[in-house]
């Protein structure tokens, strides 16, 4: 039987499953976590790459590097080969996947006690929203980074179809489900009649009904949430000192509140920019708080606290983000409702996204027998509410949040290994 490792890479998290004979099983891929935050640190301090909740650890407790997150979201984009400043060299970010990637692999390996050369490997609907040779380059690029990792055969499955997998593992009888898959950078949709008759069938293309999907996950949820309620205490839309009708230039907000730009900002040409705004600005000292996140290197963490607090309101009506290292004073507090204002557009999108694919498909809403939500954006409550709006008597079953993508990649990669 075939040795392959089936390896969920997340904006946010990834984790790396395996389909031993006793069953799928995801693999402890940091200590004992089966999860494993998609995030590297390279600490020039001590001259290591770290990775995961370690590499998050080590930047929050000052170390001198560099921390990158939300890789996957250059995938398809001009940024996959451009390159960023670490140290004193340049690294590009198609590199800076293949290290994480590569050290997924050794983790797993090190777990399994052998090599395994072969890789199934999730991917969302659209890398690239309806941009079909874009999406095609993207999938090409990570196919290419999984072999300068040392695997030799790459497969590739929809991460809706591996949560519809992951769900099927579990059901009765037949059923017609919709499968949301929310997750940090993606959200993606499918329709798929699921049966335990038909779960170790390798080709299952006339049970997939539909396919949508939009780019739209946490981390757009993160951006909508620091640019409304945290970048105006930076000076984000505020005027110029000498025309009161016209604002600071925005890009370097939007910049600093994307989870994989922030790196861009680094560097002689950010720190020139940020001296003429903070000269040009009504509010100099509104704009020399953004100097100094951006000077001490601190955006990761104030994007890290947005995130925080955005998972707070996902629990209670109110939180509050303290961000000393922006300004000793400075407190902000914040609140559900005007959260899900501000993302109220994008929340629309997923929903619209969930109808597109009842129209590709061809059924009602009311055909829908189950929505089985996955991904750490089913979380957030008015993102659930609207995803089951659009199917109101279907059954809301819920997945693991991090882990259904990565155990039904498993499931598929046992069923390929055994027909090998």
């Amino acid at each position: 039987m075939k040795h392959i490792l089936a390896i969920d890479f997340g904006t946010s998290n990834s984790t790396v499953g395996y389909p031993f004979e006793s069953g799928p099983a995801l693999l402890p891929v940091e200590g004992e976590e089966l999860t494993i935050p998609s995030a590297i640190f390279f600490n020039t301090e001590e001259e290591r790459v770290q990775f995961g909740r370690e590499a998050i650890t080590a930047y929050t407790e000052h170390y001198e590097g560099r921390l990158l997150r939300a890789l996957k979201s250059v995938l398809g984009h001009g940024l996959i080969n451009e390159k960023t400043q670490v140290g004193d060299q340049q690294i590009a970010f198609k590199d800076i996947i293949t290290l994480f990637l590569r050290h997924l692999k050794l983790v797993a390996e090190a777990r399994l006690g052998h090599n395994v050369d072969h890789v199934m490997l999730g991917r969302p609907v659209w890398f690239v929203d309806n941009d079909t040779q874009r999406d095609r380059e993207a999938q090409d690029q990570l196919a290419a980074i999984a072999r300068a990792c040392g695997f030799s055969e790459v497969a590739f499955q929809y991460e809706p179809i591996a949560a519809a997998l992951d769900y099927e593992s579990r059901v009765s009888g037949e059923e017609l489900a919709l499968i949301a898959d929310l997750g940090g950078g993606t959200s993606d949709i499918s329709i798929v009649r699921v049966s335990p008759a038909n779960h170790g069938k390798i080709d299952r293309r006339s049970d997939v009904l539909a396919n949508s999907g939009v780019h739209i996950g946490g981390t757009d949820y993160d951006k909508r949430l620091s640019l409304d309620q945290v970048m105006p205490h930076l000076g984000f839309k505020t005027a110029l000192r000498d025309d009161a009708t016209r604002e600071l230039p925005a890009s370097v907000y939007f910049d600093l509140a994307t989870w994989h730009r922030i790196a861009l900002l680094n560097g002689n040409s950010a720190a020139t920019f940020l001296k003429e705004m903070h000269y040009s600005a009504a509010q100099p000292a509104l704009v020399h708080r953004l100097m100094r996140v951006v000077r001490e290197q601190t955006g990761h963490q104030l994007a890290g606290d947005v995130e925080a607090a955005k998972i707070a309101l996902s629990d209670s009506e109110r939180t509050l983000i303290d961000l000393p290292y922006v300004d000793a004073t400075l407190r902000i507090a914040l609140d559900r409702p005007s959260f899900e204002q501000a993302t109220a557009g994008e929340t629309r999108k997923i929903a619209d996204s969930i109808g597109e694919c009842l129209l590709q498909a061809g059924v009602k809403a009311n055909a829908i027998t189950t929505i089985f939500i996955t991904g750490g954006t089913s979380a957030i409550p008015s993102v659930r509410k609207a995803c089951i709006q659009k199917v109101p008597n279907a059954v809301l079953v819920e997945g693991s949040r991090f882990g259904s993508v990565g155990l039904g990649l498993s499931i598929h990669a046992g069923i390929l290994a055994r027909a090998a």
